[in-house]
């Protein structure tokens, strides 16, 4: 499988990112859809709005998250987006976009961790 690389969405486009998916339930503040240079929108794999609004903003429950979060993976919507972020990982690299302002801790960070494995 092909690198998986990360990135905030309000960072520009590199042609190293590979397929640019954006993987937020919400769109990204301020930022236009025609500019963003975003190759797919995967919100199925996105943690729920109640998950997210409990974390938010409080990296001291990263590890809560993270288990809440991977719970959330395995419902049948986050299965299928992920077996579509797997297909295109087969194809090359891919950049999971995000808008979270914590670039340690976030949901891209912690799908990269569940993808590998390393749960």
């Amino acid at each position: 499988m092909a690198k998986i690389m990360l990135k905030r969405v309000y960072e520009p486009a590199a042609d190293t990112d590979g397929t640019r998916i954006l993987v937020d339930r919400l769109w990204p503040r301020g930022i236009a859809k025609e500019k963003a240079g975003i190759d797919l929108w995967l919100k199925d794999i996105a943690p729920s709005d109640a998950l997210r609004k409990r974390f938010h903003g409080k990296p001291e429950d990263w590890e809560e998250f993270r288990a809440a979060y991977f719970a959330e993976l395995k419902a049948p919507a986050a299965k299928s987006a992920a077996d579509v972020l797997r297909n295109h990982q087969d194809e090359g690299p891919i950049t999971l976009l995000y808008a979270a302002r914590d670039e340690v801790h976030n949901n891209a960070v912690a799908l990269r961790d569940w993808l590998a494995g390393n749960t």
